[in-house]
């Protein structure tokens, strides 16, 4: 009695449209970034494109890519991991757009940088050397030399350009991932952000690469294109890290990023459902929207029984776990779109599944869909 309650109630605010000065989607469902490394060579081919295609034509009213790799030497670390730069990884991406397009999709690169995650020799670059804020690790170990602010410079033009050429192909805005201890979030967090210049120092101050880079973009883009600023807590490998404590410093944390031509904030937390701090039941997308009056995207295991992927456990329930506190959060306008991730890995059709209550019919998530881009 349950399940069929929730069904009937999620339609209601799940399918939805959307609708902001930029950015109009059928529905509040997006699909989620997730590392796939299908791209030898890093240029997404027609599997990419039938992978992407899919998702559109089963309902998701917003895809953001896999993380691109901006142009810059260290950007990312894997040979298959797709670059959004170069002639034939760009015509990669035009037919990746193409497909969405023509599935009745919409559609966004994420351009990624991952600074000191990368590992010395790693592909496709093996020769160039990671790079953070401060010539740290993620755990706070000295290991190379800072970025210089020459560099810094570079790296912001690298952003802005990958912008200016995802308009230019004709993808339906960008994301960039400040979230999860990359590049962008090494210069947020004070246990790898050590620098004294200006792109160092309180809280307000650690965010001005990132400011630098969104209004970079924005130059690139115009006012007109949407640009979505992903941003977390936790870190791989550190998911108790905290950027910040309280909603007072959340607002200090958010509000030049917002000045600087942010239209919607990406809130990645692992279980949309908790509370981000003490005395209220909003979560941290919840929290951002209030703050800035900006539309905000939740995230975090919708469908799934289990947080992250659990080898011993490879069925992570039904599918259809956390829809009535997603919807009573959705019909509250607590934040106004939910990231997706593993469900739409196993189930492409999803969205279409549940908006005409075909619950039992979804496919659960197991970790053999990893294996290929089903």
């Amino acid at each position: 009695m349950a399940k069929e309650q929730c069904t009937m109630n999620v339609p209601s605010a799940l399918f939805k449209p959307f609708t902001s000065d930029k950015l109009t989607l059928s529905n509040r469902i997006v699909m989620a970034p997730m590392t796939r490394g299908f791209s030898p060579e890093g240029v997404p081919g027609p599997e990419v494109a039938e992978y992407y295609r899919r998702r559109a034509a089963g309902g998701v009213g917003l895809i953001i890519t896999e993380g691109t790799g901006i142009n810059h030497p260290s950007s990312v670390s894997g040979a298959s991991i797709p670059l959004f730069h170069g002639e034939d990884s760009m015509q990669g991406w035009v037919n990746v757009v193409k497909a969405v397009h023509e599935a009745g999709g919409k559609i966004m690169p994420q351009l990624w940088h991952v600074g000191t995650a990368r590992r010395s020799g790693d592909l496709p670059n093996a020769e160039a050397d990671p790079v953070s804020p401060s010539g740290v690790s993620m755990a706070g170990e000295p290991s190379r030399e800072p970025l210089t602010e020459e560099e810094i410079q570079g790296l912001v033009q690298a952003f802005a350009q990958a912008a200016a050429d995802a308009q230019r192909i004709g993808f339906d805005g960008i994301e960039l991932h400040g979230a999860h201890g990359y590049l962008i979030d090494q210069f947020f967090w004070e246990q790898t952000n050590r620098r004294t210049d200006n792109y160092g120092g309180d809280l307000v101050r650690r965010t001005q690469f990132a400011v630098e880079v969104i209004e970079a973009c924005r130059a690139a883009v115009g006012p007109d294109f949407p640009i979505v600023l992903r941003f977390s807590q936790w870190k791989m490998g550190n998911y108790e890290a905290r950027l910040v404590e309280t909603p007072e410093q959340l607002e200090q944390f958010l509000t030049p990023l917002s000045a600087a031509g942010v239209d919607i904030f990406h809130c990645s937390t692992r279980r949309f459902w908790l509370p981000e701090f003490e005395g209220s039941e909003l979560n941290l997308a919840g929290w951002t929207q209030k703050i800035t009056g900006k539309p905000a995207i939740s995230v975090g295991s919708v469908g799934l029984e289990a947080e992250f992927v659990d080898r011993a456990t490879e069925n992570q329930g039904t599918g259809d776990a956390h829809l009535d506190q997603l919807n009573e959060k959705l019909e509250n306008n607590e934040f106004d779109l939910i990231a997706l991730g593993r469900v739409l890995l196993s189930d492409p059709e999803w969205p279409a599944k549940v908006r005409e209550g075909r619950i039992s019919e979804i496919i659960p998530f197991t970790t053999e869909v990893l294996q290929t881009l089903h």
